[in-house]
């Protein structure tokens, strides 16, 4: 068994301002991540920090675009646990996004539609969490999504667990790891 986590972010952009007044959620978007220390992170977002309607599939990083910007990002962290193979799969699709880059596009419509609770299909566009429930389904990770998938739906996974909440740029896997062994003892 391997383990992928999801990452739930509030940046403050002004896109997620709005998106957050709409829904009352903290959160406005998600990202998946292959490894705890967040060095595989994948997601549809802006390509341009200072600009939200230029996106598409994006390898982001903690300290860099977006994140570096606005410097007090909030996040939730949590993970589920999946099978090898389902593992593999997850990465093929990612490679596959980041090898056929141009041909996905963000999903600003169907971001708007979204909020208003109606749905639109645009064949090779994905938001955030369309993009996640996409390869998680097509890797037979079942996670029961709904059919238009929000960030907030990453929240409370079923089985699984939440390993950070506070600043996206303080999070440090090695240091969780410390305070849970000394919490343990």
């Amino acid at each position: 068994m391997k383990r992928i986590y999801f990452v739930l972010t509030y940046s403050g952009t002004i896109l997620g301002r709005i998106i957050r007044m709409k829904t009352g959620r903290i959160y406005t978007h998600v990202s998946i991540s292959l490894d705890e220390n967040l060095k595989k992170m994948y997601s549809f977002s802006r390509l341009n920090p200072y600009n939200c309607f230029i996106g598409g599939f994006m390898h982001e990083k903690l300290n860099e675009g977006c994140f570096k910007r606005f410097k007090n990002t909030q996040a939730m962290i949590n993970y589920i646990e999946v099978t090898d193979c389902q593992y593999e799969k997850l990465e093929k699709q990612i490679t596959m996004f980041e090898q056929n880059k141009a041909l996905y596009k963000f999903n600003v419509l169907g971001l708007i539609y979204i909020l208003f609770n109606k749905r639109i299909h645009r064949k090779n566009y994905f938001y955030c969490a369309e993009f996640v429930k996409y390869i998680l389904k097509n890797a037979n990770v079942n996670v029961e999504l709904p059919d238009m998938p929000r960030p907030e739906n990453f929240e409370k996974l079923k089985k699984s667990k939440v390993i950070y909440t506070g600043l996206l740029n303080q999070y440090n896997i090695n240091e969780l790891e410390g305070l849970e062994e000394v919490i343990a003892s």
